[in-house]
């Protein structure tokens, strides 16, 4: 791959960009300007979410752009209190209507439980997944897949569906490679996204972060990133400002050894962000 525009292919054969922008928090002062900055730098894949509150301002940002609409790569998810077939249809409904296009190329249950609590989360994945698979049956969807499910929750999903979840998006980064999940999505054919991909402020601050950036004359967010790629997970980072941003996408110019890329993966947990769905919440400093 040479650019964030280079794909991975999904299970069903979309194309989906090897990078994407993470667009949560990043409607700063409630404005499209962020949205507007990462497309001037030139990305076209982004990931929002109906919680987030950005797709108004994605919608916006698009139709600012002049760029039509096929050009961009566009992923939502359905949040915990919208689960349920039929809640699920209108608050797919709802997105569409906020981010003003008729289709999306990738939609996710964003989590497998509405609280760590819920007892009967199996049957409301599957009804969830129910209406999913409905919107790619008529072609409103171009992929459908989960956000934060493990294994156990996917195999929930494998057993009752007709249609298998093209992605999995979870938390990925150097100190949280969640190989478990990573390994049991990569052997099923599907595609591991990575949100929260440069960890943060102790991974950035992390010995062997600061070594592997010094020797590959990168920074550590690059590291971050292209140990992603290199294990074919695809990346959603964000930032506000268009320097970073062009950063973020300097990916292919150098490649991490073998050697190097086992010292990542056995690296102690660091940077967790706390969210587990099976579990309350974890508070940490940065």
């Amino acid at each position: 791959m040479k650019s964030i525009q280079d794909c991975f292919e999904l299970n069903n054969g979309v194309q989906i960009p090897c990078v994407g922008f993470g667009t949560y928090k990043a409607a700063q002062g409630n404005t499209a300007d962020v949205i507007r900055t990462a497309i001037d730098a030139g990305y076209r894949y982004f990931d929002t979410a109906s919680f987030y509150g950005t797709e108004p301002f994605l919608c916006e940002a698009m139709k600012d752009s002049g760029i039509p609409r096929e050009d961009f790569f566009i992923t939502s998810k359905v949040w915990k209190t919208e689960m349920g077939y039929e809640q699920t249809k209108k608050a797919f409904q709802a997105t569409l209507e906020r981010l003003g296009t008729d289709y999306l190329d990738l939609y996710l249950i964003h989590w497998p439980l509405p609280e760590p609590d819920y007892e009967d989360w199996k049957a409301l994945d599957i009804e969830t997944w129910r209406a999913l698979e409905e919107f790619y049956k008529e072609g409103r969807v171009r992929a459908i897949g989960l956000s934060n499910f493990l294994p156990h929750h996917i195999e929930n999903i494998l057993q009752n569906c007709e249609v298998c979840p093209a992605v999995d998006q979870i938390e990925f980064h150097p100190g949280y490679s969640q190989e478990a999940a990573l390994s049991y999505c990569q052997e099923r054919g599907i595609q591991v996204q990575g949100w929260s991909p440069l960890g943060r402020m102790r991974v950035s601050k992390e010995p062997l972060m600061l070594e592997m950036a010094e020797k590959y004359k990168v920074t550590t967010a690059q590291i971050c990133l292209r140990y992603a790629l290199q294990r074919k997970v695809i990346p959603l980072p964000k930032s506000s400002s268009m320097e970073r941003m062009k950063q973020n996408q300097e990916l292919f110019g150098f490649e991490i050894s073998a050697e190097d890329m086992y010292r990542l993966e056995t690296l102690p947990q660091t940077g967790w962000s706390g969210e587990h769905p099976d579990r309350e919440r974890v508070y940490f400093d940065k």
